[in-house]
């Protein structure tokens, strides 16, 4: 579906909560369309990104662990975006 979605298993150190949450909403974003919902709609589409954030918590968790880190790196963790970010 999205190819920019990162591969969040097998992180050294683990994916952060920040990491998941921000997955989460890139992928609600995607599935909805929407960059930012409409008037009325945020609690659902907060509400959404949070289901998603919680299901990949327990999904990290009950995989086993991988032999090698995935091939790229998690937008948060370049040097790039975390200055664009101004962290």
């Amino acid at each position: 579906m999205c190819r920019n979605i990162t591969e969040l298993r097998g992180l050294e150190p683990p994916a952060t909560d920040e990491e998941i949450a921000a997955a989460a909403l890139q992928f609600v974003r995607k599935v909805s369309g929407l960059r930012q919902p409409p008037p009325g709609a945020a609690e659902a589409f907060e509400t959404a990104a949070a289901e998603v954030a919680a299901s990949v918590h327990r999904l990290l968790e009950a995989l086993p662990a991988r032999r090698q880190p995935p091939a790229t790196v998690p937008p948060l963790r370049r040097p790039e975006v975390r200055a664009r970010l101004g962290r």
